[in-house]
């Protein structure tokens, strides 16, 4: 049963959706605890210097804190209500373009573009959402994932750019790219990245055995770029993986270091040589999943890309 309902989606006074949205088409569910609810799936990007990661906490301020007030704002609805779980847990520092997380609603939306343009309303610039979609009732952000992208970016030059401070690591060394990619090869396949974890954090002992499908060394002017496909990745192992690249480009350690690091499966071997590479070169580019995961449901309202503006009348001053 569908009842137009008129509230108002509360928007910041400095935000660029500053009217507000007067009515909204919902689907109300019978009071009946049985019936389903309607998932979304959001695509995200966001500029990660100023949050201490992906993960939900008061304070300090964290990405998905800022996303749970957002929708709560919209919606109306309680945080454990809404249930947000993003695909990934972005360490402190650490950007992403291709971030997805997915929340609950106990009613439907006959149309997405004005909560798309609501949400990035309400949040931060340094954050956007760049797709909201309707999910089918079996997508889960997390555990539906078959696999992630990272990019680890590098400034290797004397000078660093200044306009790229907070988005790439600066080596003053000049790194040797080619023994850097030879190296990377090694990361190839299915292994045990035990060495390459840190402290597992209190999210349960996962399974260390990964699969990297690719681990790309691209060179573009001064940045070279580490860009890492896999299944899965443990805590902090990207960071490792390119801190170890990192002493191999500038020629301290041989590129067959790596095998003989990943075989004892200890990280102790692995800070023998690198640590944890800064978190500000690393972003989240994108997550992967099967198709039938990304299917819609039936019923379900358009994806929305966000809108744009158009100019319907010219209205220059006459000179």
């Amino acid at each position: 049963m569908s009842y137009a309902v008129t509230t108002p989606l509360p928007l910041n006074s400095n935000s660029c959706c500053n009217s507000l949205i007067s009515t909204r088409q919902l689907s109300i569910p019978p009071s009946n605890p049985t019936f389903p609810c309607f998932k979304w799936r959001l695509l995200i990007a966001y500029d990660g210097t100023k949050y201490a990661g992906w993960q939900y906490q008061a304070s300090p301020p964290t990405v998905q804190c800022a996303i749970e007030k957002a929708l709560i704002k919209i919606t109306n609805l309680d945080r454990k209500d809404l249930n947000v779980m993003g695909a990934g847990r972005t360490d402190t520092g650490v950007h992403a373009w291709g971030q997805v997380a997915h929340f609950i609603t106990p009613f439907n939306y006959d149309a997405l573009d004005e909560v798309h343009a609501a949400l990035n309303g309400l949040l931060p610039s340094d954050i956007r959402v760049r797709e909201l979609s309707p999910a089918s009732p079996q997508f889960h952000a997390r555990f539906s994932a078959k696999g992630k992208i990272y990019r680890y970016s590098i400034y290797n030059d004397a000078v660093m750019d200044p306009f790229q401070r907070y988005y790439a690591y600066h080596s003053l060394y000049k790194l040797n790219v080619a023994v850097m990619a030879e190296a990377a090869k090694y990361f190839i396949g299915k292994h045990d990245f035990s060495a390459f974890a840190n402290a597992i954090r209190n999210d349960g002992v996962r399974d260390p055995v990964k699969t990297i499908s690719r681990f790309d060394v691209t060179v573009k002017g001064p940045v070279v770029e580490l860009e890492v496909e896999g299944s899965g990745f443990l805590y902090r192992q990207v960071r490792s993986m390119v801190a170890l690249l990192l002493q191999i480009g500038r020629e301290a350690i041989p590129p067959d270091i790596v095998p003989k690091i990943m075989e004892t499966r200890d990280r102790k071997e692995l800070a023998k040589y690198a640590l944890s590479a800064p978190p500000h070169g690393l972003c989240l580019v994108s997550v992967n999943y099967n198709e039938e995961h990304l299917q819609l449901p039936s019923d379900c309202p358009p994806v929305s890309l966000g809108r744009r503006q158009t100019i319907r009348k010219c209205k220059l001053p006459y000179y």
